[in-house]
């Protein structure tokens, strides 16, 4: 049996269809759930993932593929992107992954999808390989696609100390005068993680950027008012 196969018989013998509706309208998604819970889910699919292991990176990238564009529910998606940071493959996250992944965040185009793929495997990916991902997150700060520049804000989420400032900022400048909720609230998002190590640098920025609304709020939102 595939890995493919073995994934969606798993979740679909640990569904709870009765879930699947509530699961749906929650997530907005027009993609149909199965009602799979996610620590199940994510017990289920380590049990398969160690079960079928994949030889190659091509491999690995070609199931991870495969299950994203074939995938019917949004488990399976789910599963998709487990599989792409599971730590059997850690010495395949490369440049080579780029593609991949950009695919998977500009067709899942939603905060579920895309959140992960950009604070682990984009972010990560950064780490390793600064000289080439910097250039890349300014070009994707500037797309006309909304996750794109999502993922740009957000890739240095989990840096913490290690965040470079300059490039968060030219990430984020691009989508300033955006008013659409996902690019308010990454940006939010992304200063008030940073400001967990430099809160008044924050706050300085804020000030100085006129940053008003949801992003203000989010940014702010553990930080005496300044």
């Amino acid at each position: 049996m595939s890995l493919g196969k073995a994934v969606r018989l798993a979740l679909q013998e640990i569904a709870e269809p009765g879930r699947a509706e509530a699961m749906r309208a929650y997530m907005k998604s027009s993609m149909p759930f199965l009602g799979v819970r996610a620590v199940p889910r994510r017990a289920a699919l380590r049990r398969v993932f160690a079960e079928h292991r994949l030889e190659s990176a091509p491999e690995w990238r070609r199931a991870v593929l495969g299950l994203w564009r074939e995938a019917e529910y949004r488990e399976e998606r789910y599963a998709a992107i487990e599989l792409s940071g599971h730590h059997l493959y850690r010495d395949y996250q490369t440049l080579y992954t780029v593609p991949m992944y950009e695919e998977m965040i500009v067709s899942g185009a939603w905060w579920d999808l895309v959140d992960e793929l950009a604070t682990h495997r984009i972010g990560g990916l950064l780490t390793a390989f600064p000289d080439t991902m910097r250039p890349l997150m300014l070009e994707w700060a500037h797309d006309g696609d909304l996750w794109k520049r999502r993922t740009a804000i957000l890739c240095q989420n989990r840096f913490k100390q290690r965040t470079d400032t300059a490039l968060l900022y030219a990430c984020i400048e691009p989508s300033l005068s955006d008013n659409d909720f996902f690019a308010r609230k990454a940006i939010g998002w992304a200063l008030r993680e940073y400001a967990k190590t430099s809160p008044t640098e924050v706050i300085r920025y804020v000030n100085a950027k006129g940053i008003t609304g949801l992003s203000r709020r989010e940014a702010l939102k553990n930080l005496p008012v300044a």
